[in-house]
C-alpha cells in the first residue's frame, strides 16, 4: 500500500521516531533533505534545546508558509496501546502511531503538495516556506515564537499561513481553524495564618476566605461571544493548601486558573477584573500571570476561499470555519510583524482529531493523498494568479 501512497509512507518513516517534546530525533532531517531535493534553503533556528527548521524556496510575490511540529506527547504505557507507538501499524484502514493526526501525517501531507505542485510549476511565481519546531506540545517558548523573531529581525514575514493542525471533526476538511481563542493563566495565592483547628480565632482559613471570590469568578457570564468566537470562559484546574495533617488551619491558598477568552476581551481587561473581584473580598493575596497567546482571527479573505475552493474540489463538501478548539502556534504567527504592519493570514487545515493525544492515537490512510492535494490546490490558488 505505502509504495502507492507516497503520504503514508512519510507519515510511517516520521512515526517511527521518537520525537517526544521537545525531542526533535531526526524528524527535520527528512523533511530538510526532501525540501533541499526540491531547491529549498534550509537552516535550523535552534533554541534551548529545540529545534526549529525553515526552509524557504522563491522569491517576489506572495508568500505561503506551511506551518507544523514534530514533536509529540508522551504515549503513555505502552500496555495500553494495541501496537507499539513509534512502529506504525496499518489497522482496518488507519495508520495508528504517536503523532499520526498530531501532527505528522500533516507534514507528510505538505512535503508531498509541495513536490507535486513544483513538479506541475517548476517556475511557480512567489515563496513558499517551511516553520517546523520541536517544541509545539510543550512550554513553545523556543520553538516557533523564537524562530519568529530571528526571521522578523532579517525582514521575513509571509502574507499567508497554513498550520497542518488536526481541524477535522468527522470527515477531512469538514471544520478548518480560522482563529483560536486567547489562553491567560494565573496562579493565585491567598495569605492567611496558620494555627490550630481548635483555636480558629487565632488564625485565617484562607480557604473560606477565597471561597466566595472564587465562586463569583466562576459563575460571571464575562461577555455573549461574538459571531466568530464563543463566550469567554474561566476554569480553576488546581487547588493547593494544607500541611497533610487535619488539625491545621492552612497559611496559604495556592489557585491554578485559566481564561479562554474571545475578541472581546483583552489581557487586561481580564486581569483587571479579577483583581478588583479578589480586592473586593478583602483577600491579601499574589497573583502571577502568564499570557499563552492573545485570540486571532483570519476573517474572510484570499485564504479561506482558497481554502474552501480546495476542499470543495477534493471533498465536495462546504467547510465550517471555525475558532473553537485549544491552543496552537498559529497564535505566534499571526501577529508576526512590526507594530502597524499587516498581519499574517492564518488557518490551521489537518486531519480528523478525535483520536489527538490518546491511546491508539491514528488517522485515515484514505484521507493522506486527498490533504496532500488540498494543500497543493490551496498553494497554487494562491501563488498562481
Amino acid at each position: 500500500m505505502s509504495s502507492d501512497n507516497p503520504v503514508l509512507e512519510l507519515s510511517q518513516a516520521l512515526i517511527r521516531r521518537v520525537s517526544v517534546t521537545p525531542e526533535d530525533a531526526g524528524c527535520q532531517e527528512i523533511l530538510g533533505q526532501r525540501l533541499q531535493q526540491l531547491g529549498f534553503e534550509t537552516r535550523q533556528l535552534n533554541h534551548g534545546g529545540v529545534h526549529n527548521l525553515w526552509a524557504t524556496r522563491g522569491g517576489d510575490g506572495p508568500h505561503l508558509l506551511f506551518a507544523g511540529h514534530t514533536d509529540v506527547v508522551p504515549a503513555g504505557p505502552l500496555e495500553a496501546w494495541d501496537s507499539h507507538p513509534f512502529e506504525p501499524e496499518i489497522r482496518d484502514g488507519k495508520l495508528y502511531g504517536r503523532g499520526a493526526a498530531d501532527m505528522k501525517a500533516s507534514l507528510a501531507a505538505m512535503i508531498m503538495a509541495v513536490t507535486w505542485l513544483l513538479e506541475e510549476q517548476p517556475a511557480l511565481p512567489g515563496r513558499i516556506s517551511f516553520l517546523i519546531t520541536s517544541d509545539e506540545e510543550g512550554e513553545a517558548i523556543h520553538g516557533t515564537r523564537h524562530a519568529i523573531e530571528k526571521l522578523l529581525a532579517e525582514g521575513i514575514q509571509p502574507d499567508y499561513c497554513v498550520v497542518g493542525e488536526p481541524s477535522s471533526s468527522e470527515r477531512l476538511g469538514d471544520v478548518v481553524r480560522c482563529g483560536r481563542r486567547g489562553s491567560l493563566n494565573a496562579k493565585l495565592t491567598v495569605k492567611g495564618i496558620q494555627g490550630h483547628v481548635a483555636y480558629p480565632h487565632r488564625a485565617s482559613n484562607p480557604i473560606h476566605l477565597a471561597l466566595g471570590a472564587l465562586d463569583e469568578l466562576a459563575q460571571r457570564t464575562w461577555d455573549q461571544g461574538n459571531n466568530y468566537y464563543p463566550p469567554s470562559s474561566f476554569q480553576i484546574s488546581n487547588i493547593r493548601a494544607g500541611t497533610g495533617a487535619t488539625n491545621v488551619i492552612p497559611g496559604t491558598l495556592e489557585v491554578d486558573f485559566n481564561f479562554r477568552f474571545n475578541t472581546e476581551q483583552t489581557e487586561a481587561s481580564l486581569k483587571a477584573a479579577t483583581e478588583a473581584c479578589l480586592t473586593a473580598y478583602g483577600l491579601t493575596f499574589d497573583l502571577d500571570w502568564r499570557l499563552s497567546g492573545a485570540p486571532f482571527l483570519t476573517q474572510q479573505g484570499r485564504l479561506t476561499e482558497s481554502v474552501e475552493q480546495a476542499i470543495l474540489a477534493h471533498q465536495r463538501l462546504q467547510t465550517e470555519l471555525s475558532t473553537s478548539g485549544g491552543t496552537s502556534d498559529g497564535r505566534f504567527i499571526a501577529p508576526w510583524g512590526a507594530p502597524g504592519e499587516a498581519r499574517v493570514e492564518v488557518i490551521e487545515l489537518g486531519p480528523i482529531n478525535k483520536t489527538i493525544h490518546q491511546i491508539n492515537e491514528c488517522v485515515e490512510i484514505d484521507d493522506l493523498m486527498p490533504l496532500a492535494m488540498i494543500y497543493r490546490d490551496i498553494a497554487l490558488n494562491l501563488l498562481v494568479e
